[in-house]
């Protein structure tokens, strides 16, 4: 059935809050050397204060899941989005230490919000269209990012202080998702009944009379099983994204001895492989299934890892760091999207659950990859993201969609 007007509205207002989640984290993260040397921080104080996002990040994903299937992702948007923005202006104003460790708690704690949140709202976008949309969203979340990125590179290079850098930058995004916020899915069209048909052209417009969903919106009684092999894959999978965003300068300066100008090129290599893939994703995704898409983007990731462990010169090290970004960039969007299947109710409980393993995989990857590089080298140390990778491929199985039980007739 061809998506509805309403249908294209949600997506379009979907695609704006990945833009602005997007745009958000890359105006922050791109600025952590300026942090760092506003107060005057050492590399362990550093990574300590890094490791708070994640932390607080899981608990607002957890809480997210609760609220949302009560009252529907969308209330939930418009609460944590602008938060979060007004935390990043926040943390460029904060004066001293403690209060910048309160502003990224509080960003932390919205960053959370919004991932679970703008995937619940993904899921319920792709299961109107009946097709796969979800690696769209996320493209336009990588394309956000560079742009954020970009934005903070001209205000250092005008002379920019960070705070008023942030704040044009949240002005705009805050601007876009209260906008958006009004066109995104309701209650009503988020959660379904037991029996409803979905994509009927039916679609209800209002937020009212939403009946609570008892057990399930707690979580409560929401099995873990068929679950448990995405949330290991997203673990996995940010074991790997931790590495190569917190280490992979590090890599090219210490192992590679790289000159200044490519040392940059090893995130930006994973970066743009990722948004060029995911451009392209949902179509990959319709013709060969979720399975094999993310079962092949292992393999690839794991053979990227494999070449930067091994790579004997720089040329080398910057095509692994690419072919890692063309394998990773599909399993998030599809665990996201698998975890939707497997909640027809739209409670958002399973997505917020695998949500929340984005944070247990970056605080290990960076605390793991960290810990043996101390103790060895980086060369070493990123073994350890391509087993953990490789696994994926035995995971795989668990995204593959489940064909539901027939329906019984009564015949008179």
């Amino acid at each position: 059935m061809a998506p509805t007007p309403r249908d294209r509205q949600t997506r379009l207002a979907t695609f704006a809050v990945f833009f602005v989640q997007g745009l958000t984290f890359a105006t922050l993260l791109t600025q952590v050397a300026a942090l760092q040397n506003k107060h005057g921080l050492g590399e362990g104080e550093l990574t300590l204060l890094l490791l708070v996002v994640p932390v607080i990040a899981g608990a607002g994903s957890v809480l997210a899941g609760s609220l949302a299937a009560r009252y529907g992702s969308r209330r939930v948007l418009r609460g944590t989005q602008p938060l979060t923005c007004l935390a990043v202006v926040l943390t460029g104003f904060a004066p001293d230490v403690p209060l910048l460790i309160g502003t990224l708690v509080l960003f932390g704690l919205g960053l959370g919000g919004v991932d679970a949140g703008m995937n619940m709202q993904g899921s319920t976008v792709e299961r109107r269209y009946a097709r796969p949309v979800m690696t769209g969203f996320h493209a336009l979340w990588s394309a956000a990012a560079v742009i954020g990125a970009a934005w903070a590179s001209w205000a250092a290079d005008a002379g920019w202080a960070i705070g008023p850098a942030f704040t044009v930058a949240m002005t705009v995004g805050v601007a876009i998702s209260l906008s958006a916020s009004h066109w995104l899915c309701t209650p009503a069209e988020e959660h379904v009944t037991t029996g409803e048909h979905v994509a009927t052209g039916e679609h209800v417009a209002t937020e009212g009379n939403v009946a609570p969903m008892g057990a399930a919106a707690s979580g409560a009684g929401f099995p873990w099983g068929p679950i448990l092999p995405l949330c290991l894959a997203m673990a996995f999978l940010y074991v790997g994204d931790a590495a190569i965003s917190n280490f992979g300068s590090v890599y090219f300066d210490e192992v590679m001895n790289a000159e200044a100008w490519l040392v940059p090129w090893a995130l930006g290599a994973y970066q743009a492989t990722t948004f060029l893939v995911r451009v392209g994703g949902d179509f990959a995704v319709h013709r060969f299934g979720p399975a094999v898409i993310v079962r092949t983007g292992a393999a690839v990731a794991t053979l990227g890892f494999l070449a930067i462990v091994a790579a004997p010169n720089e040329a080398l090290a910057i095509a692994g760091f690419a072919l890692t970004g063309v394998g990773l960039s599909v399993i998030a969007p599809q665990s996201f999207s698998a975890a939707g299947r497997l909640d027809p109710k739209g409670t958002g409980v399973a997505i917020a659950r695998v949500n929340m393993f984005n944070y247990v995989g970056f605080i290990v990857g960076a605390a793991l990859v960290g810990g043996i590089a101390d103790a060895t080298d980086f060369r070493i140390a990123f073994a350890a993201p391509l087993v953990l990778v490789a696994a994926i491929v035995i995971l795989a199985r668990g995204f593959a969609p489940r064909t539901p039980a027939p329906a019984t007739t009564d015949h008179p």
